[in-house]
This record gives structure tokens, C-alpha cells and sequence, in this order.
């Protein structure tokens, strides 16, 4: 049977993986714009810039990828988001039609292991923005004390939030819009003064393969990275919405203001190369150091709920995944185990690490592989599906989705394999457990080429599955919706 709830009012939401009921969908297509902004107008995004400009790529370049990697991976979000009004189910509850409802466990555990990384990796950058603006300030950035208070508060703040549930976060989502949004912009004004336009325009143009690393990186940084909750948001909508809505308020949510933050994050990256560098041990932080001291407090408070806005999406999501791979909790219960899990990574990095961003890129790329394979066959899934989902075979392995589709999950399997094969490692020194990829680049120059550091193996796995799915599954999605 199709695992229901009853509406459920009160502070906390006790929906879990269950089919949300008709009488609680309710949502419009216009709702979306709202958590996918607040999660990505944090200043985090113009750091972005100087990853990019890492990657030894003009500013015109640089322009073109972000603009081009930003929309186009919210749109594979929108895509995937069309699931979540069909089926009114998390994100990977839904992907069971595609792999199975056991099946389903395999791209679970990445999307699990995905979410952690980033809610973790937002809470880590928003405790280090808070000890370099006290710094700023005059304060002692560096005591354990106040990592240890500003650790404590971020991690309440997500978890809380996450814990309250979709209602509660739509609501916060909404306030912290205005709010990040309006000192986001005083912080463009005030540090514009900043840029060299000069320097800016002199950057000589990179490679082919440089342009597509960074293409890759933009990606997975930004929709792809949230590509395996985009469902969870959509799942409260109304079965009547459309579904060219739903891709647009998903698209425009996510992308509008990463596409302005990362330019402007291109010009001054461009024209400050100390400031280029300081963003790769602290990105946000650094970015409060151009910035005059009466502006530090309202920079420092709007930072670090941008980034809390973020985290709350991702644990909100990992809690409903853990719930997917069959561990039978309460959804508070789950979001709050991965928010002891936050908390942990955070102290350890905080505290412990000497550096975490590059580790946290490699782990990024690792994970993007077989995350940009599953998106792939989600969506040829749900690009060929033409009714709506079946409730009660998406929680029954006898059911018509079965209880493994081994042309997906095979499909998975050798496509990752193949696209690790075609990613480097691109921090070597900072995660040297990381090296054993890139064992197919002498196919296209080797290690040391310029498309050795394209990350080719992203594209490969995401293109490949969706076209192997789109086709090979085509006769069997056709026999599961006659059913």
C-alpha cells in the first residue's frame, strides 16, 4: 500500500517520505522562487569568481561559462522538480520508477553523502566568516571560545529549522530573501570601488579544456549540487501545475542571483590578485576585508544566515534520503542525526583541518560523477513518463516499478567507472586520496594536457546515462504506465 499521511498542522511537519495528501497541496508553481533564492543569493556565490578565474580564463570566458553552467544546472533542477508534482514524494522516493524500489538504495547513498558535504561545507564557511569579521572588528578571530559559540549557533539555527519542516522553512526562506538580498546589493556598492577594470580586461584567454573545467565546476557547484533535493520542494504542489511553471520558477529561483554574484565576484577577483587568493582559505570572510567597519556587523549577520538558509535545504533533504534508504525514524528524527553528523564535521574542520577547501572540491568532482549519472537517467525517467506516478508501487517492491531495474543501475555503475576515468584530482597535495582517478586521460593527452582538467567525465556521465536511459528503458516505461 501507498504510504499516506493525514494533514498534519502544527509547528513541526511530520511528513516523512509518505505521499503528501491532496488537501495539502497547495503550493503554486511561484512558491519555488522563493527557498531556491534565499539558498543561493549568499555573498558565498561571488566567491565563485575567483574559482573560476582559477582555472587561468579570461573575464569573457569566465562570464560565459558561469552564465551558461548556472542556468543550465538549475534547469536539469527544474526538470527533475516536474517528479516531485507528479509523485508528491521526495526527490529519491520518486527516482525508485527508475531504479527500483530497492534498486533506488545505490544513488541514495550518494545523494546522502552528497547533502551531508554540503550542509557541512556552507555550516564550516559560516563559522570562519564569523571569526574573520570579529577579527576585522578588532576581536580575536582565532579563539576557540568564539569558534565554539559561532559552531554552536550555526548548527542549532540549521537544524532547528530543519527540523520544523517545509512550512517553517518556506516561511524563513521568504524573510531571508529581503533581507540577504537588500545587504547583498549594499555590499556590491560598497566594494565596487574596488575593481580594476584595467585588470580586469587584461587576463589572457585560457584553452578549450580550461573552459570546460570551469564550465564542469560551475555545474556541479550550483544546480547540480542541489540537483538531488529538487524534488522535495516541488512535492507540495498542485497536480494541475504546470509543468513548464515549475521548470521556470525553479530556474530563474536558483539562477538569478548566482549569475549576478559571480560576475561581480569576477571583477573583483580579477583586480585584486591577494584578494584571489585569501577567498580560497576563507570565501567568505575574505570578501569582508574590502569592506568598511560600520558594515561588518550587518555583513557578518546576513553571511552566515545566507549560509544557514543553504544548509537548512540540504539537511532538511538528507534527512528525507536517510529515510528513503529504508531506516524507519520520525523525519525530525532524521534531520536531527544529520545534524549531529554537521556539527561533527564542522568541529573537526573548524578546529582540527588545516585545509578544507580543496579536499572539499575533490569530494565535490568524486561524487558529481555517478550524482551527474543518476540525474541523467532521472531525467530521460521522467521526460518519457506521460501520466502520473504510481502511489502505492513506489513503497512495494512487488509493484510495477519492481524491486530493481538493473538497466539503470548497470547503466550507473559503467558510466561512473568510465566518467571517473576522465576527472582529475585536482588538489593532489590536500586530498591525495583522491589520485586514483583520471586512469582514462591518456585517451585525451593525459595528466598533464589541457583537458585533463576539464573534468570530461561530469558531462560524459550525465549525457551517456540520459541517452542510454531515454532509449533502452523506453519500451518498459511504456509497460509500467499500462498497468
Amino acid at each position: 500500500m501507498s504510504e499516506k499521511i493525514a494533514a498534519s498542522p502544527g509547528l513541526i511537519e511530520r511528513a516523512g517520505i509518505e505521499i503528501i495528501p491532496e488537501s495539502e497541496r497547495t503550493a503554486k508553481p511561484r512558491d519555488l522562487f522563493w527557498p531556491w533564492f534565499a539558498a543561493n543569493v549568499s555573498v558565498f556565490g561571488m566567491s565563485y569568481g575567483s574559482f573560476v578565474l582559477g582555472f587561468g580564463i579570461s573575464f569573457w570566458q569566465a562570464t560565459i561559462v558561469s552564465v551558461i553552467g548556472i542556468v543550465v544546472s538549475f534547469l536539469l533542477c527544474g526538470l527533475i522538480a516536474i517528479a516531485g508534482k507528479r509523485g508528491s514524494a521526495p526527490t529519491m522516493v520518486l527516482s525508485r520508477a527508475a531504479f527500483g524500489v530497492q534498486g533506488q538504495k545505490v544513488p541514495g547513498i550518494i545523494s546522502w553523502l552528497t547533502s551531508i558535504g554540503w550542509e557541512t561545507f556552507l555550516a564550516i564557511l559560516a563559522v570562519l566568516a564569523t571569526a574573520t569579521v570579529i577579527t576585522q572588528l578588532g576581536g580575536d578571530g582565532e579563539s576557540v571560545a568564539l569558534r565554539v559559540i559561532a559552531t554552536v549557533i550555526v548548527a542549532a539555527l540549521i537544524v532547528a529549522a530543519s527540523v520544523l519542516g517545509y512550512h517553517t522553512i518556506m516561511k524563513m526562506q521568504s524573510v531571508l530573501t529581503w533581507i540577504t538580498g537588500v545587504v547583498t546589493v549594499l555590499y556590491v556598492i560598497l566594494a565596487f570601488s574596488h575593481i580594476d577594470f584595467g585588470a580586469v580586461l587584461a587576463r589572457p584567454d585560457g584553452s578549450l579544456g580550461q573552459l570546460i573545467g570551469a564550465l564542469v565546476m560551475v555545474m556541479t557547484g550550483f544546480g547540480l549540487g542541489w540537483i538531488n533535493i529538487a524534488a522535495d520542494w516541488s512535492r507540495y504542489q498542485k497536480r494541475t501545475a504546470s509543468d513548464g511553471a515549475i521548470v521556470f520558477w525553479n530556474t530563474i529561483g536558483g539562477s538569478v542571483a548566482p549569475v549576478i554574484l559571480v560576475i561581480f565576484g569576477l571583477l573583483l577577483g580579477a583586480s585584486n590578485e591577494d584578494l584571489l587568493n585569501a577567498i580560497a582559505a576563507d570565501p567568505v570572510g575574505a570578501l569582508a576585508t574590502i569592506l568598511p567597519i560600520w558594515v561588518l556587523v550587518p555583513f557578518l549577520l546576513t553571511a552566515v544566515l545566507a549560509l544557514v538558509s543553504g544548509a537548512v535545504l540540504g539537511i532538511y533533504s538528507s534527512g528525507l534520503t536517510l529515510l528513503s534508504l529504508g531506516i524507519r525514524i520520525p523525519r525530525p528524527s532524521a534531520a536531527a542525526i544529520d545534524g549531529v553528523i554537521l556539527t561533527i564535521g564542522t568541529i573537526y574542520v573548524v578546529f582540527f583541518a588545516t585545509d578544507f577547501l580543496g579536499p572539499f572540491q575533490s569530494f565535490l568532482i568524486t561524487l558529481g560523477v555517478p550524482l551527474a549519472s543518476w540525474a541523467g537517467i532521472l531525467i530521460a525517467d521522467i521526460l518519457r513518463r506521460k501520466k502520473d506516478y504510481d502511489e502505492e508501487a513506489l513503497f512495494d517492491s512487488k509493484g510495477r516499478y519492481g524491486a530493481w531495474d538493473w538497466t539503470s543501475i548497470i547503466t550507473m555503475v559503467v558510466t561512473s567507472v568510465i566518467g571517473w576515468g576522465l576527472v582529475v584530482n585536482n588538489f593532489a597535495a590536500d586530498a591525495p586520496w583522491n589520485n586514483w582517478q583520471g586512469y582514462l586521460l591518456f585517451l585525451i593527452g593525459g595528466r598533464e594536457g589541457d583537458w585533463a582538467y576539464a573534468n570530461l567525465g561530469v558531462f560524459f556521465a550525465l549525457v551517456l546515462s540520459f541517452l542510454v536511459t531515454y532509449f533502452a528503458r523506453a519500451e518498459k516505461i511504456r509497460r509500467q504506465e499500462q498497468v
